[in-house]
């Protein structure tokens, strides 16, 4: 895997170039000091993988991000010095199209790389995301019929929001969007490390008047409250309604996947609600929204213009997964719509 490094100090390089060199099979295309020369070079020379620091002069990592993945799109992993004090940076580059963020490692006493075993576990993914192609996880159908979780009175409706590059943001406008006394609960997996999912949810929290937490095993989906996939296995609805964790299937590279949660939906969830799929790489989630539209609900994807990778909802477009393609500002308002008529005294 041909992997590029863009950092403006010079040991920073050096640095991660030792680290990358040192997996068989790994290469470094090029570097760049900052984030006017990675833009260029990724245009001349687009790598398997991008190491992007943050915080750069001529131009920073998260605007070299959104550049790239506009003109030569490849996958980004962002590497700062410290990724909890540049919080809003980080999640301003993940809006862009960052994948994920790590610390960027550091020589030790004895002159060997430390703290690099975080880094080189997200490259992993990426190469095998390459392997993969088509980005599907095998994910089968969890056994029971459908709908057989609690009844469907006892439960709010449920709206299921999936997303991976470029998610953050596309996730904060929809949420952001949606009324603070909404009739439905939400949840959502977005493809993202365990450790960055706390501040994922305290940064949502920003930016809608929605409740935000992290989705513990044993939960109950709540009205008016948004659910956060909070680990590297998948989260998905058991035969409870009840949110839980599992691994399988542990050869997916996008964790927490898109299909686990929504196929777990149409085996557990009693009653049909709203699923989403926003912006992202693969192909993940586009299956799992083709069976929870056969069993009546109304499914959304992204569209291209407003997408910062029409990859995953592409997918489902092609497979007519989606009852409706829409532009990122009018996907709120078609989930209120669905929800009005479901709960509608009249209706």
């Amino acid at each position: 895997m041909r992997v590029a490094i863009v950092n403006d100090l010079a040991l920073a390089r050096e640095v991660l170039r030792r680290l990358v060199t040192s997996v068989p099979g790994y290469s470094v295309a090029w570097t760049a000091a900052d984030g006017a020369e990675a833009v260029r070079r990724a245009a001349a020379d687009r790598p398997d993988a991008i190491l992007m620091d943050l915080v750069m002069p001529v131009l920073d990592g998260a605007e070299a991000t959104r550049r790239i993945m506009a003109e030569s799109p490849c996958p980004i992993l962002l590497v700062t010095s410290s990724v909890s004090c540049n919080f809003n940076k980080v999640y301003e580059a993940m809006g862009h199209g960052g994948l994920d963020a790590v610390n960027t490692p550091t020589f030790g006493p004895d002159g060997k790389v430390r703290d690099g075993e975080g880094l080189l576990a997200r490259l992993r993914k990426i190469e095998q995301a390459h392997q993969q192609g088509s980005g599907v996880c095998h994910v089968e159908l969890p056994s029971g019929p459908v709908g057989s979780g609690s009844a469907a009175g006892s439960q709010p409706p449920l709206v299921a929001l999936g997303a991976s590059t470029g998610g953050p943001e596309a996730l904060a406008r929809v949420l952001g969007a949606l009324p603070e006394n909404l009739p439905a609960a939400v949840v959502v997996a977005q493809h993202i490390a365990a450790e960055f999912a706390p501040s994922l949810a305290t940064w949502l929290q920003g930016r809608t008047r929605l409740r935000v937490r992290l989705a513990a095993p044993g939960d109950c989906p709540a009205a008016g409250e948004v659910r956060v996939a909070a680990t590297d296995d998948h989260l998905v609805v058991d035969g409870g309604g009840r949110l839980a964790y599992t691994a399988e299937p542990a050869t997916c590279p996008y964790r927490p996947s898109v299909d686990a949660l929504f196929l777990s939906l149409v085996a557990h969830w009693p009653r049909p609600g709203v699923a989403v799929l926003l912006t992202g790489m693969g192909a993940d989630g586009a299956r799992g929204l083709g069976r929870l539209r056969e069993a009546g609900w109304l499914t959304l994807a992204q569209d291209q213009a407003t997408c910062v990778v029409y990859g995953m909802p592409q997918a489902a477009a092609r497979l007519g997964a989606a009852s409706r393609v829409l532009p990122l500002a009018e996907i709120a308002g078609a989930i209120v719509t669905q929800l009005g008529r479901h709960t509608s005294p009249t209706r």
